[in-house]
């Protein structure tokens, strides 16, 4: 078992002025991609064999200095294309605009042959971009991006090589994902209905009505930082208290597509999850995800279907089981039950899933 993992820091770029540098950096790899977009896609109507990395190397040689990009970061752009086609499964991926209101929001990869970490100032060959050192750099630099958020602001993510830490965490819990609450453990916590669009969704629409394309943008990442917030805090107090953690595998993607889509991508399920993965990988905890039916149903004292069913039944939270006779919350009955199910189920090698 490897005991380094992967983690991703991510700084905010100080100099207003340097931003400019970057654009005109994303702007040269948009070009790139673009370049091998097209190729690829040549490629693919006179053969069924698809222009290979080796090839769009080959097509793009000496393209760095005549853009302004390091050589290596050409390559970088390179290889993240070829990962991301193999994975749409086609030759042709969207097109990386540099104006307009399609526009790609900026992007520069790039190993660690091409920076150096100089205490809060980090070096692209030579290209100096302050940071917002909010807290150390661990590890080994692997790799990393500049990447540019929908307002503009640039940020610095580096991926480090640091040592897996060993959990102290002795339980094994079962999280049941919902809408009344956002995630209901099996040993009581719970992370309550989330309103982070609901509350401002009256102020974004009056500044959408309005046009002010500044504020919307601003409300926004209001939005998504206080999600992101929330299941920050919460994904990291449940690993560092647990052995185990078995998450129901409730289908996010599918629900989107009811009437119930707002308040489903409200919640955040997906990003939750991503979290609980890679924060368990860190820490040498396992982590699992089952099969969910009927959780919510079966009596966690006797294993009896004995639950509230049908449309009719959502609305019943709490009851008793007909068998037994012991009352249930209905959340945390199926987070017990969905904790049993983890307890059947192996991990790989004992450990969660691997970082990303």
């Amino acid at each position: 078992m490897n005991d380094l993992v992967l983690k991703t820091h991510s700084y905010r770029v100080k100099d207003a002025t340097r931003g400019r540098q970057l654009v005109a950096l994303a702007n040269a790899v948009n070009t790139v991609w673009n370049y091998v977009n097209e190729i690829s896609a040549r490629s693919s109507e006179r053969s069924k064999v698809w222009a290979t990395k080796k090839q769009l190397r080959y097509l793009t040689k000496g393209s760095g200095k005549l853009l302004g990009l390091p050589s290596q970061v050409v390559q970088e752009v390179i290889d993240e294309y070829v990962i991301k086609r193999r994975a749409a499964h086609r030759p042709k991926l969207r097109w990386r605009a540099s104006r307009g209101p399609k526009r790609a929001l900026g992007w520069v990869p790039f190993t660690n042959q091409d920076i150096t970490l100089d205490g809060a100032t980090v070096l692209l060959r030579g290209e100096r971009f302050r940071l917002w050192l909010h807290r150390a750099v661990e590890g080994r630099i692997k790799s990393g991006n500049f990447l540019q958020d929908a307002r503009g602001r640039w940020y610095c993510n580096l991926v480090c090589e640091v040592p897996r830490s060993q959990g102290r965490g002795r339980d094994d819990i079962g999280v049941d994902l919902g809408l009344k609450s956002v995630a209901k453990c099996s040993d009581g916590a719970a992370l309550e209905q989330a309103r982070f669009y609901r509350d401002l969704e009256p102020k974004l629409a009056e500044a959408q009505g309005k046009k002010r394309k500044r504020q919307v943008k601003s409300i926004h990442a209001k939005i998504a930082n206080r999600r992101k917030d929330a299941l920050h805090k919460f994904s990291r107090a449940l690993v560092d208290r647990a052995r185990k953690i078995t998450v129901g595998d409730v289908s996010a993607s599918a629900m989107t597509k009811t009437r119930i889509a707002k308040s489903v991508l409200d919640a955040g399920w997906s990003m939750l999850r991503g979290m609980l993965r890679y924060k368990c990988d860190h820490a040498g905890v396992a982590y699992a995800e089952v099969n969910e039916a009927n959780t919510t149903r079966t009596c966690s004292s006797c294993g009896c279907l004995s639950g509230p069913t049908g449309r009719t039944g959502l609305g019943i939270r709490r009851w008793t089981c007909g068998a037994c006779g012991a009352e249930h919350d209905r959340d945390r009955n199926a987070a017990l039950n969905i904790a049993r199910l983890g307890c059947e189920t192996p991990c790989p090698s004992g450990r969660g899933s691997p970082a990303f």
